[in-house]
């Protein structure tokens, strides 16, 4: 049972990492915010695991929170926000996707070597969890960076937080109320990012943030 229950952790946050790739490698807007989606419930399925393996109920309450809010509410709101505005559908990006994918991996990579090395003494299921839960978080600020679309970015920071949520349940867990906290809190951050982009569009007729630069004369 203990094999079982580790392969079946490791399989969830090894799929976080990979559709972390997927969502790195999108060039187009609605098929990352499909991905996204799927990151949400491959999160939601390995929360609820987690809760099982360590018989703590109260991460189920998390595992719903990431299925309803994350992988229903906020994709739903961001195609609307995205059809609404008009925005352009494809995604410009600041280096070219080999690249990218190249500097992912090395993230990947930095992020086992360091994690697994400072947590030896630790469980050895919580040990991988916490390391591709820190791949996650990096290829989140990987897609924040190399993004010029502010919806790509606001993607790219909820996917960096889905990875925050793995690594809290990995190491045993929050307690409910600080789960219930950050859950709202990131709620809260996509509203006011969802005015914004608003704000952007109305103001620059774009939502790319390059416009902001030259408008600054940041940029030549």
């Amino acid at each position: 049972m203990h094999n079982l229950a580790f392969d079946i952790a490791h399989l969830l946050a090894g799929g976080l990492v990979l559709i972390s790739f997927m969502m790195l490698y999108q060039d187009r807007l609605y098929a990352l915010l499909n991905i996204f989606a799927l990151h949400a419930v491959v999160l939601a399925l390995s929360v609820a695991w987690q809760a099982y393996v360590q018989n703590a109920p109260h991460l189920y309450v998390t595992a719903v929170i990431a299925l309803v809010f994350k992988a229903t509410i906020i994709p739903v709101a961001l195609h609307r926000i995205v059809k609404q505005l008009g925005i352009h559908r494809d995604i410009e990006t600041s280096v070219g996707i080999g690249l990218t994918m190249l500097a992912g991996m090395g993230l990947v990579a930095l992020s086992m070597m360091v994690m697994l090395r400072v947590t030896g003494a630790a469980d050895p299921l919580a040990r991988e969890d916490l390391a591709f839960a820190l791949s996650v978080v990096l290829l989140g600020l990987l897609v924040m960076v190399t993004r010029r679309n502010a919806v790509s970015q606001v993607v790219g920071f909820m996917s960096l937080e889905n990875g925050l949520v793995l690594a809290a349940t990995g190491a045993k867990g929050m307690p409910l109320v600080v789960e219930i906290s950050v859950a709202f809190s990131i709620l809260i951050a996509f509203i006011v990012i969802g005015v914004f982009l608003f704000r952007i569009r109305e103001r620059f007729d774009t939502v790319d943030v390059g416009a902001l630069d030259e408008f600054r004369g940041e940029r030549r």
